[in-house]
């Protein structure tokens, strides 16, 4: 198993439901934890101040995701607090749902500068100022699989992200940094019930065998296995969604 002595993560999207609980994870597994938020800086410092209360060590750094100098200022509070980056754990994304036909195009083109955009920025960074024995964890959905009806856009980002980190895993042959892409089925976060009604949510909580949605925890879980021991585990994308899809 990799040590976790003075491995540093970067959590985007630290402030959210998935965020959140990971960024929580792999403090709890003794990682120093940068937590980003985009425009909730009073959530973002209060996981901080919880992780630091129970032991552990975190700050919590603002900036546009798809801005490239935005997120390289949270790289270099990485490497200025902790000293190196290990992990970067890409949460961070928007989920405005309609169907294509209906779809305003200024709506569309926000999903892919966040989604799509976002995802290369960070990675990019990643690629560029991780050190050796890394691990690259991006989001995907499992709605990629599923064709439903009013997430064209947003599973049009997510394609692309997958896109990005099975060809990325490769092209860091020889670096000894694994490229993974986490695909949760629906899941109790804010993002999630946005817009839902209970019947909704509920018709969806019976899709899988499980019946009942994921949870933050649940992701983290996986967060925590492939940022730590799964080093045999690379350019994949991991469906985690309880049989669902």
């Amino acid at each position: 198993m990799t040590s976790t002595v003075d491995r540093v993560a970067i959590i985007t999207g630290g402030s959210g439901g998935m965020g959140r609980v990971s960024a929580e994870r792999l403090a709890e597994d003794g990682l120093a934890v940068v937590v980003h938020y985009a425009g909730n800086k009073e959530r973002a410092e209060g996981i901080v101040a919880g992780i630091v209360s129970a032991g552990g060590r975190a700050v919590a750094v603002g900036g546009d995701i798809a801005d490239d100098q935005d997120m390289a200022a949270v790289f270099d509070a990485a490497e200025r607090e902790f000293g190196g980056v290990d992990v970067l754990v890409h949460t961070a994304g928007i989920m405005p749902l309609s169907p294509i036909a209906q779809l305003d195009l200024e709506v569309f083109d926000r999903v892919q500068r966040t989604n799509v955009r976002g995802t290369f920025v960070v990675d990019q960074l990643a690629a560029q100022r991780m050190r050796g024995g890394g691990a690259i964890i991006n989001f995907s959905t499992s709605v990629t699989r599923l064709q439903i009806p009013g997430y064209g856009a947003y599973a049009a980002s997510k394609g692309a992200v997958e896109a990005i980190t099975l060809i990325l895993a490769r092209e860091l042959r020889g670096r000894d940094i694994t490229v993974n892409a986490v695909s949760p089925g629906p899941t109790a976060t804010p993002l999630f019930f946005e817009g839902k009604s209970q019947e909704q949510i509920d018709g969806i909580a019976g899709l899988t065998p499980m019946e009942r949605l994921g949870t933050p925890e649940d992701m983290a879980e996986v967060v925590s296995f492939l940022a730590g021991p799964a080093r045999w585990v690379n350019g994949q994308t991991l469906h985690v969604n309880g049989g669902g899809a």
